[in-house]
């Protein structure tokens, strides 16, 4: 077990299993097919990130080192919480760029009942040590264990 200390972008606590990806996170790329055509679990479509490629997305806690592409990327996260099939959580090594931030902020402030804590500047060593299918539990104070 090892705890991890990142800063706290959307409040929350989760407890999900880790799906890790060493990538850059394209949210538009990973969230399309599934938004638009009823896929429930929100398998991921982007074939350009081999480590999370056709794995479900809804629910887990998904560790990026940082998002790419898309302008869309905030109303794509947005979208997600609103059809509840967001992640359980969203965790970044790095810092989160404004416009994935930005559909994190709006899904807390303006869906009820849906939530999704989002955890930036976790380090490298976070990504390093995590892997896919390991225990995640966030705490409220941006403290991210990992079992």
């Amino acid at each position: 077990m090892k705890e991890f200390k990142g800063r706290v972008v959307t409040p929350g606590t989760a407890t999900a299993t880790a799906l890790v990806s060493h990538g850059g996170f394209n949210t538009l790329a990973s969230f399309q097919k599934s938004l638009q055509f009823g896929d429930k679990e929100a398998k991921c479509g982007d074939q350009n990130n081999p480590d999370i490629y056709g794995k479900p997305l809804a629910g887990v806690a998904l560790c990026l080192p940082q998002t790419i592409g898309s302008t869309t990327g905030g109303l794509v996260l947005y979208c997600a919480c609103a059809m509840k099939r967001q992640p359980a959580c969203m965790l970044f090594a790095n810092h989160i760029d404004s416009l994935a931030a930005s559909g994190a902020v709006l899904a807390e402030v303006w869906i009820d009942d849906v939530t999704m804590p989002v955890i930036d500047c976790l380090g490298d060593e976070f990504l390093d040590y995590v892997k896919s299918g390991m225990k995640i539990t966030v705490k409220e104070d941006g403290t991210v264990i990992v079992d």
